[in-house]
């Protein structure tokens, strides 16, 4: 059980030394304060999972109206900086290597919680209760983006890249997955415009390409992830041409020299999986499908990690593992049973189920 799978092997990503494949995977946790600016509480519990090859840093929102839930850290303002310049020094200092993810909600979001109406591709409302600081709340009709705001939201990306670089992060992801804005305009259930940016697969791709391109100029692209979830079903989201607009969007994007492609809920006997590895050119990290909502398997996800690694990932992102495990990669080395997570304190709240979990050197909680 020891360290002899390649999953504790080092490797590197761009100019960066892995210690081992393990990726953190980004997960909001709500603990940001109410502007937005990462706390010190946030840095404590980022620093405790230095071990991991690469931590992605959860979804922070590069402007006010891209704003989801409540306590979601942002990218807007100097005391965004300043609040996560404190959690990558912690982080440094620990040994640790960050990215962190740039996510614009779309049509995800609320008024009582950015003071904005959502915007998206379309006005195509959220099928889901929002939470709020006052509890879920009925989601609004999204306002349909100008070719203005598309602009000016694609420069929102960039600047944000600036920030995170300002702010001693190593990279940024950006998501265009999980049902966010990136994926609302990517997917024809939610994307319904007739200009430019929707029809086609090639012009409902336009807006993602758009994002990564100006990411990439603003940072370089060394320092540029993307993450995507193909036929990703949750959310309310609907593709009808999963297998034609993935692979042409990963080609589109394959010769601008990223830091990585990042798939979620990979399967490595999956067609469009192997597909979309053997199209990338650069370093996949792929995140395995695991059951959801139900407990994780008693490995924590390290069998299916090790399968992906044999079907030609790079690196492997595993998220709640990492949430009740910070020594997450000394325990599967070890062959240790892991932490459950304590599910009623993942959104929001204290250092209660955030950074109390114990680890194998300090087996007693906080």
């Amino acid at each position: 059980m020891s360290g002899t799978s390649p999953l504790f092997q080092p490797t590197t990503l761009g100019s960066l030394s892995l210690p081992n494949r393990l990726v953190m995977a980004p997960m909001t946790r709500n603990r940001a304060a109410a502007d937005g600016t990462p706390t010190d509480l946030m840095a404590e519990y980022y620093a405790q999972r230095s071990a991991a090859g690469l931590i992605i840093a959860e979804a922070t929102t590069p402007n006010a109206v891209g704003q989801t839930y409540p306590n979601i850290p942002a990218l807007h303002l100097p005391r965004h900086v300043a609040g996560w310049r404190r959690v990558t020094e912690a982080v440094a200092e620990a040994g640790g290597r960050m990215f962190v993810q740039l996510q614009h909600g779309g049509r995800i979001g609320h008024p009582a919680n950015s003071g904005l109406r959502p915007v998206a591709p379309s006005p195509v409302t959220f099928p889901e209760p929002v939470a709020t600081p006052d509890g879920n709340r009925p989601a609004v009709v999204p306002r349909t983006m100008s070719l203005d705001e598309i602009e000016s939201t694609v420069a929102d990306f960039a600047a944000a890249a600036r920030r995170a670089v300002d702010a001693g992060f190593a990279g940024v992801e950006v998501h265009g997955a999980n049902g966010y804005l990136i994926h609302q305009f990517l997917a024809d259930g939610t994307n319904h415009r007739t200009d430019a940016y929707g029809g086609s697969t090639a012009r409902r791709m336009r807006f993602a390409v758009e994002v990564v391109r100006a990411v990439a100029a603003a940072v370089g692209p060394e320092r540029v992830g993307l993450r995507l979830s193909p036929g990703f079903p949750g959310q309310g989201m609907s593709e009808s041409d999963t297998d034609v607009l993935y692979p042409a969007l990963v080609e589109e994007l394959s010769g601008l020299g990223l830091a990585y492609l990042h798939l979620v809920w990979a399967k490595p006997d999956q067609p469009l999986y192997r597909r979309l590895r053997a199209a990338w050119p650069g370093a996949l990290i792929a995140n395995p499908a695991q059951p959801w909502p139900g407990p994780l398997p008693a490995d924590g996800g390290r069998r299916e990690a090790e399968r992906l690694l044999d079907a030609g990932a790079d690196l492997v992102s595993l998220g709640r593992a990492f949430l009740a495990n910070p020594d997450l990669p000394e325990r599967l080395a070890a062959g240790a049973p892991l932490n459950p997570v304590r599910i009623e304190h993942w959104y929001g709240g204290d250092h209660t189920g955030y950074t109390d979990y114990p680890t194998l050197r300090q087996p007693a909680l906080a």
